[in-house]
């Protein structure tokens, strides 16, 4: 259900050329025109322009770059994902929020988003460098219907939904490192990290974390990162409107999830193969009993990486240390 906010927005939006009067916005809202004041002001801290004139009403004279749960929300065209937004200018982890909220009972669909992480964090507790209003730094709350030992196979949504959002909106080609990596020229733009509450045959929730590298130059990246990150903005000489890109990518999530809660993971896996980096190339795997080379050939359903050995056999991983490079690479 639109908020009244939103509504506001696109009453205002919709007639830029045109003051619209107090009165006339309660009639429409069916709120007092001291609830439409509270609202105008509400809209200026976020960053709107506003002109308000005796006898004329009010117009918006400029939108906001910065991000914000109404300026997220105005534009946004979905069903039930990011409804509820919780937005921060800074936080140790979006992950961390998430957990809260979804312990107090938010609901499925709740999106929490941040300017900034001072302790983003990727799979096994690796640090992601969350740079202040360069990326997106956003986590995801789900409750759905599935049992807990599926849950990794949302990972691997997650991965498609952020390689065809990159895929539509630029020329790049983003290839997906299994089981969570984004690459553009084979280096790192987006990690996910999914993380569960869950009793042996229910899922209570699942929260999905993602970063992304958007508007960073190169001297703006970790010394330690140059060589192995990069952002949209490096790849493709161009800013990207950070709003937009979460909107897209939100919708697509959405329209993905939906189509996979009702067909299952046949399409997902397949999209994810389309874009597997070094599907049908060699990697090294490195277990704790053997070290060997083996050809990458695909996921399976469970989300295992499978890859088969000079002997033709395919084997299963979940887990293992894995280098992707090979000498000339």
């Amino acid at each position: 259900m639109e908020s009244t906010r939103n509504k506001l927005i696109n009453l205002l939006a919709n007639n830029r050329e045109n003051y619209i009067s107090g009165q006339g916005l309660s009639e429409e809202l069916n709120i007092s025109r001291s609830a439409i004041w509270k609202h105008m002001k509400k809209l200026e801290e976020d960053g709107y322009q506003i002109e308000g004139i005796s006898n004329k009403g009010y117009r918006i004279i400029s939108f906001p770059d910065k991000l914000s749960e109404n300026t997220i929300l105005w534009g946004l065209k979905t069903n039930w994902l990011g409804k509820k937004i919780i937005h921060k200018d800074s936080v140790s982890s979006t992950q961390v929020i998430a957990h809260q909220a979804a312990q107090e009972n938010a609901e499925h669909g709740t999106i929490i988003i941040a300017d900034e992480q001072t302790s983003g964090r990727g799979r096994m507790n690796r640090e992601w460098h969350s740079a202040n209003g360069k990326g997106i730094w956003l986590s995801m709350i789900l409750r759905p219907a599935i049992s807990p030992y599926l849950a990794p196979q949302l990972t691997l949504l997650t991965a498609t939904v952020l390689a065809d959002v990159v895929n539509s909106c630029t020329t790049l080609k983003p290839l997906i490192k299994w089981p969570n990596d984004i690459l553009i020229n084979n280096k790192k733009t987006a990690g996910i990290l999914t993380e569960m509450q869950a009793e042996q045959d229910q899922i209570q929730y699942i929260v999905i974390g993602f970063g992304i590298n958007v508007n960073q130059k190169r001297d703006e990246l970790p010394e330690d990162l140059k060589r192995k990150a990069t952002s949209l903005k490096i790849e493709t000489k161009n800013n990207w409107p950070i709003k937009e890109l979460i909107q897209e990518i939100l919708q697509t999530f959405e329209n993905t999830y939906d189509d996979y809660i009702a067909h299952g993971f046949p399409e997902i896996k397949s999209k994810w193969e389309s874009y597997g980096f070094k599907t049908g190339k060699n990697i090294t795997i490195k277990t704790l009993r053997e070290q060997y080379e083996a050809s990458f050939s695909g996921i399976a359903d469970d989300g295992a990486l499978l890859v088969k050995t000079k002997d033709n056999t395919v084997k299963k991983l979940y887990s293992g240390e894995i280098d992707w490079f090979q000498e000339g690479d």
